[in-house]
Formats: C-alpha cells, sequence, structure tokens
C-alpha cells in the first residue's frame, strides 16, 4: 500500500507543460503544412506557366532559365519575403543565409557521401567563385555595423543592387546556355489545356501566399515557444525546410550520376538566394539584419571556398566522400552551436 512519501514523491501533473507541448506540436504540424503547400503551390505555379509559355512557342531554354529556376527557389523567397513584410527580418535574412549553408554543407555532403561528385571545370571556374563573391556582397551590404557602425540592414538601394548582380548573372547564364548545343533538351515541358494551366497558376499562387504566411507565423510562434532567437529558427529549421527542392534533386542526380545538376543546382541557388531572393525582398521593404552575426557570414562564406578548394585543388575536380563527410560534420557543430547559444 502507497505510503504518504511515496504520494508525495510521485511526478505531479503539470497543465502548464501539457499545454506548452500541446502548442509546440500544433505549431510543428502548421509548419510541415506550410511547407508543403509552398511546395505543391510553386510546382503547380510552374507547370501551368510552362504549360501557357510552351503555347505561346517559348523555348525549353528560356523556360528552364527563368521559370523552372523561379519554381525552385519559389519557396525561399515566399518565405523571406513573408518575413520581410512581417517585420520577422530574422527569419527572411536567416532563411537565406541558411540555406546557402545548408545547400553546401549538408546537401552535397550528403550527395558526395552517396557517390563522388564529378565537378565541372566551368563550375570551377566561374560557378562556385561567383557563389564566394554573391555572399561577399551580402555581407557588404548587410553587416554595416561592421564597417559604419550603423545598424545592420539591407536597404532599398542594396536590394536594387543585388537585383543588378542578378541580372548580370541571368545575362551570363543566358549566354553559356545558347552556346551549348544540348541546351534544349534540359527542360521538357507538358502542355495542358488552357483552362487547366490557369487553374494551376491561380491555385499554385494562393498556396504560395497562403502556405508561406502559416509556415512563417507557425516559425516565429515556436520559436518564442522554444525559447529561441527568431534568427536561429530562420538558419537552421526554416532553411533546412525551404531547401527540400534543392535537397531532393541533388539526391536524385546523384543517383543517377548527374553530378553536374547535382552541384549546378546547389550553386545556382545559392546565388539566386542572394542576389534575386534578398534583392526582391530588401528593394520592396527594407530588413534589418540584427540577429544575423559575422559568424553567420563566415561560415556561409567559408562553406562556399572550401567547395572551390576542394573541387580546384584537394579533389581535382571531384567531390570525394570524406569531403562530403567533413562538410557534414562542419554543418553539425555549426548547428549545435548555434542551439547553444
Amino acid at each position: 500500500m502507497p505510503t504518504a512519501n511515496s504520494l508525495s514523491n510521485a511526478p505531479q501533473y503539470n497543465p502548464y507543460y501539457s499545454t506548452l507541448n500541446l502548442l509546440m506540436l500544433l505549431n510543428l504540424l502548421l509548419l510541415i503544412v506550410g511547407l508543403a503547400l509552398v511546395v505543391l503551390g510553386a510546382n503547380w505555379l510552374t507547370d501551368g506557366a510552362a504549360s501557357i509559355a510552351k503555347r505561346f512557342n517559348v523555348s525549353n531554354l528560356v523556360i528552364g532559365l527563368t521559370i523552372v529556376a523561379f519554381g525552385t527557389s519559389a519557396p525561399e523567397l515566399t518565405v523571406s519575403l513573408t518575413s520581410a513584410l512581417n517585420g520577422n527580418a530574422d527569419i527572411a535574412i536567416g532563411n537565406v543565409v541558411g540555406s546557402n549553408i545548408f545547400n553546401i554543407l549538408v546537401i552535397l555532403g550528403i550527395t558526395a557521401m552517396i557517390c563522388p561528385l564529378a565537378v565541372s571545370r566551368s563550375t570551377v571556374r566561374v560557378e562556385i567563385p561567383l557563389t564566394i563573391l554573391a555572399s561577399l556582397v551580402l555581407l557588404f551590404l548587410g553587416a554595416d555595423q561592421l564597417f559604419d557602425g550603423e545598424a545592420n540592414k539591407l536597404s532599398t538601394g542594396d536590394g536594387l543592387t543585388l537585383l543588378a548582380f542578378f541580372l548580370i548573372f541571368l545575362f551570363y547564364t543566358f549566354s553559356i546556355a545558347k552556346s551549348d548545343p544540348q541546351a534544349e533538351v534540359g527542360t521538357e515541358v507538358k502542355v495542358k489545356k488552357s483552362y487547366i494551366s490557369i487553374l494551376m497558376i491561380i491555385v499554385g499562387l494562393a498556396a504560395l501566399v497562403g502556405g508561406g504566411r502559416l509556415f512563417v507565423d507557425a516559425s516565429v510562434s515556436l520559436a518564442r515557444l522554444l525559447g529561441m532567437s527568431e534568427s536561429v529558427i530562420g538558419l537552421t529549421l526554416v532553411a533546412a525546410g525551404t531547401s527540400l527542392p534543392e535537397l531532393a534533386t541533388s539526391l536524385v542526380a546523384a543517383l543517377k550520376k548527374q553530378s553536374d545538376i547535382a552541384i549546378g543546382n546547389v550553386v545556382g541557388s545559392n546565388i539566386f538566394n542572394i542576389f534575386f531572393i534578398l534583392g526582391v525582398s530588401a528593394t520592396i521593404t527594407p530588413i534589418r539584419t540584427l540577429g544575423i552575426t559575422i559568424l553567420d557570414y563566415a561560415v556561409m562564406i567559408g562553406a562556399a571556398v572550401l567547395l572551390f578548394f576542394f573541387s580546384r585543388y584537394y579533389g581535382r575536380l571531384t567531390l570525394k566522400r570524406w569531403e562530403g563527410v567533413l562538410l557534414l560534420l562542419l554543418f553539425v557543430g555549426y548547428t549545435a552551436y548555434l542551439l547553444q547559444q
């Protein structure tokens, strides 16, 4: 028969912690639903727009470089723009910086562990250095306090500067693609009935907007419930979630021995994230970058530099398995540091 002491020492029911756990579970569920809507919405919008473009005899090359490229980065754009407009600037900038870190350290780390990735000379000579340049430009524009003592902010002028860089990158991409006789083969477009295409665009846009709002609101609520800053949530959970399309694309490409797609997908996404996504977001509304530290910028830049040295010098145009393991371990260490803070 239980004694008075044993009853007093038994775990007591605490309604506060039960409610807290329920709220965390609910927000996590809303986070997943919001992300699913964003990804599905991006696919529907892309397929519908590509179908209509094909009906107007737009080439596969142009569709691939514009509509499809936009579609793969739509989750990051939707989340960052929604966050900026809602006043959650740390999630907006953290999403991009965190996605770029995740893309190299995790996506390329995992794909290289599955299968060593051959890197083309043009990627090593141009695209990866351009990724490093994009990261440095973001540091120079976003870390104002480091250079002139002012509050860290991406102003409207900074956003326009990033968009100018994006136009240069887009011009370069078109030039390279047109000089490649196989460029037309890359994107297959299924032509659908006009009303179906229009419906897909409308539903896709609605899913993007609604899912993005749901995803950001759930992220903010989850950060507050966990006692974490919005910047840490943006750099980790939000960044990983919006990078899922790139992860799936690179994994499939690696399994099919298509190294150029696996690496090009990541490198192109990183450039797109900084120049286009932050460019559009900052042009529409200035973004204060108070929660992003020099360490976060340094890890983003360092990951790109490490990819360059691994590809150019150590691997001799190949990203090897042990290098993939090292990239993944660096991400684990960086994430552990963030969570300890």
